[in-house]
């Protein structure tokens, strides 16, 4: 098997300790972030780290292994010396479309970046645009295309065993951009299509009229038919869930990815009845639950995400969630903010103003790396 040597930016949370934070499985499994996943892959060699903060290099090399030479305060040096072949981006967004940039000029073969992929359209372009020409691999952390459960529901959704899918509902209390990467993600991922328009409502209008990463509901419309109606503000028990509604069943998962409903269509009731009419009975359909079936084999989903980057690297196809794939949940959440702007107005993609723009929650006060921010607060 080879190996590939991998490297990482920004050695923080999801560089190197949000695995620590885990409690219980659910929607993540370990290992998952890029540190500790590219350290356990048999397809890795965790080779180097770069971070501005003398404190985040310090704690990444002594977890991981690595000597105080392997680890760089300077990322373009680190690229210089120890040419990688996989290098991650766990900086902030503000600074991640230069970086990704510049990395995927450096001569890697491919990049794990975190997400959202960044704050404007115009970054994320130039983002996809450059990996394009290098011919780079660019992944986005929008992690459930990796987690087994998903990627179950999904395959079941190819295969035709619900129909083709009429309309995707999600509930996800999140603001658009930050988490919302994965809440529009997911939903896309579900629906199978591309969005071709939408109409959204923002938590205020004041709000809506900022760059900021805000909450909102957004109903969508699909390409290949499929309606989406998502709800990221305020969700009280319906914290994180999906319903899949297809013409011949439904797959739902209540709480994200911790149990899953899987419904298919019978033409007869059970116990059978006898219906007083025959014709309306040959019409009828009845809605009957299966048992959801669990895939055979759960692993790590950075395990799960560095084989599908290699696979992309060796096989040239695109990761499984892609440059691309990131850019249209941007330009998805976006879109739901330009229809409350303009007056719950119907919005068309692809945008044509690419200098729209949302500001990562994530990206406050990020002067201060966030695993120490969050170590002050508790």
């Amino acid at each position: 098997m080879s190996s590939y040597r991998a490297a990482v930016i920004g050695l923080g949370r999801m560089g190197s300790t949000f695995d620590d934070e885990m409690t219980r499985g659910g929607s993540l499994y370990l290992p998952y972030c890029h540190g500790p996943a590219y350290f356990y892959s048999p397809q890795t060699e965790l080779a180097a780290g770069a971070d501005i903060h003398d404190e985040q290099r310090s704690i990444f090399g002594e977890r991981w292994g690595l000597p105080p030479e392997r680890l760089y305060s300077d990322y373009e040096e680190m690229l210089e010396e120890e040419k990688p072949d996989i290098v991650s981006v766990c900086t902030t967004a503000r600074i991640r479309a230069e970086i990704v940039q510049k990395v995927a000029r450096s001569g890697v073969k491919a990049i794990w970046a975190e997400k959202p992929i960044a704050f404007s359209l115009a970054e994320a372009d130039e983002m996809v645009r450059v990996c394009r020409e290098e011919g780079v691999a660019l992944a986005v952390n929008c992690a459930r295309r990796w987690n087994p459960m998903y990627s179950q529901a999904r395959r079941i959704i190819e295969a035709g065993h619900i129909g083709d899918v009429l309309q995707v509902t999600a509930h996800a209390e999140c603001r658009l951009s930050s988490n919302g990467s994965h809440l529009l993600d997911t939903v896309r991922f579900l629906a199978g299509g591309d969005v071709e328009w939408v109409l959204g409502e923002m938590e205020s209008d004041e709000a809506a009229q900022t760059d900021g990463d805000i909450m909102g509901n957004g109903y969508l419309v699909f390409d290949n038919g499929a309606r989406a109606f998502v709800r990221s503000m305020e969700g009280g028990a319906a914290r994180w869930d999906f319903d899949v509604i297809g013409s011949e069943g439904r797959i739902r998962t209540p709480n994200d990815a911790e149990a899953w409903e899987l419904t298919g269509m019978s033409d007869q009731p059970f116990p059978p009845v006898e219906d007083p009419r025959p014709e309306a009975a040959r019409r009828r359909r009845y809605p009957v639950m299966h048992q959801f079936p669990w895939p055979t084999r759960m692993q790590g989903m950075g395990l799960t995400i560095i084989e599908d980057i290699v696979s992309s690297v060796e096989s040239g196809h695109a990761p499984k969630c892609s440059g691309e794939d990131a850019l249209k949940a941007l330009e998805t959440a976006i879109a739901m903010r330009e229809s409350h702007r303009r007056g719950f107005a119907r919005v068309d993609l692809p945008l044509e103003d690419r200098s729209l723009r949302i500001v990562s929650s994530e990206t406050l006060n990020d002067d201060v790396p966030a695993r120490i921010r969050r170590q002050m607060a508790s």
